[in-house]
C-alpha cells in the first residue's frame, strides 16, 4: 500500500508566507504541517512508501525535506516533481495523483490526502476500514448548512455508500461533506486513468469521487476529533492554536 500526499499547489491566499515555502513545510506547533499527516499513519504496517507529488518551484524542498528526515523504518519517501511552475500550468490534483500513478508504474492500493489537512486523530482505523471496503472516502460533519456550501455536500444509504455527491451546493442536503482522504485499491486505478484519458477536469478530487460513485460503490468513513483545511491564514493560526494544545496535553 502506498500513501500519497498531494503537495503541488501554489497557495497563493497564504502569500506572503507560500511565496518562497511550500504550504505544507509551514511549521504548525513547531513542526512542518506535512509531518503532522505523515505521524496519523505512523502504526500503519502495510504503507510500505510515501509519494509526495510536489511542482518545480518547491521540489528542492521537499528533497531536502526529505533528507533531513533520513530512512524511515519500514518504508521510503520518494518525491515526485510534476514540473509545472506556476498556478497557471499546474495538473491540478487529479492530474498530479494520476502524473504519479504513472511515474510510479502503481500497481497497488493507493491512500491520498492533501498535505494542508490536518486532523486530531489517528487514521489507523481508517486504513484498516479501507482495505475491507474498497474505495473509501473520508468525511466530515460541519454541522453547518451555511458552511457547507463551501464544500462538497453528500448524502449516503445506511451501508455508508454514496448516492449523491454535489460540488459547493446552493441547496445542501446534509452537513457531510467529503475531505481530501481517499482509499483507492489497486482495481479501481485503472477508472483514474479511464477519468483523466477522457478529458475531464484534473483539478479538484471530488470531481473524480462525482464522477466515480455512479460507476462503483464508494464507501465512506466519518473522521471523528477535529479536521481543517488550512487554506487561509485563519486557519493556518488556527491549527497552530489547535495543535499546540495537543502538544502542551
Amino acid at each position: 500500500m502506498k500513501l500519497l500526499i498531494l503537495a503541488a499547489g501554489y497557495a497563493t491566499r497564504l502569500y506572503p508566507l507560500t511565496l518562497n515555502q511550500p504550504k505544507p513545510l509551514l511549521p504548525v506547533a513547531g513542526k512542518p504541517l506535512v509531518d503532522h499527516v505523515i505521524d496519523k499513519f505512523d502504526a500503519c504496517s502495510e504503507i510500505d512508501e510515501i509519494f509526495v507529488v510536489t511542482n518545480d518551484k518547491f521540489a528542492g524542498h521537499f528533497e531536502n525535506w526529505a533528507a533531513q528526515k533520513g530512512p524511515q523504518p519500514g518504508r521510503r519517501i520518494r518525491i515526485f516533481n510534476d514540473r509545472t511552475k506556476s498556478d497557471q500550468d499546474k495538473l491540478g490534483a487529479i492530474g498530479d495523483i494520476h502524473f504519479v500513478m504513472e511515474q510510479a508504474k502503481l500497481d497497488d492500493d493507493l491512500i491520498i490526502v492533501a498535505g494542508d489537512n490536518l486532523f486530531s486523530g489517528n487514521l489507523h482505523h481508517y486504513v484498516r476500514v479501507a482495505k475491507e471496503k474498497g474505495v473509501l472516502i473520508g468525511v466530515y460533519d460541519v454541522k453547518n448548512l451555511q458552511e457547507i456550501k463551501k464544500y462538497n455536500n453528500l448524502t449516503l444509504d445506511p451501508q455508508g455508500r454514496i448516492t449523491h455527491f454535489e460540488e459547493k451546493p446552493k441547496e445542501p442536503k446534509s452537513t457531510i461533506t467529503a475531505i481530501a482522504l481517499y482509499h483507492y485499491p489497486k482495481s479501481a486505478l485503472p477508472l483514474i486513468r479511464q477519468y483523466i484519458a477522457e478529458g475531464n477536469n484534473p483539478d479538484q478530487p471530488g470531481r473524480l469521487v462525482q464522477w466515480l460513485y455512479p460507476r462503483l460503490p464508494i464507501y465512506t468513513y466519518l473522521i471523528q476529533g477535529q479536521w481543517l483545511d488550512i487554506g487561509s491564514r485563519e486557519t493556518y493560526d488556527e491549527a497552530n492554536k489547535l495543535f499546540a494544545n495537543f502538544v502542551d496535553s
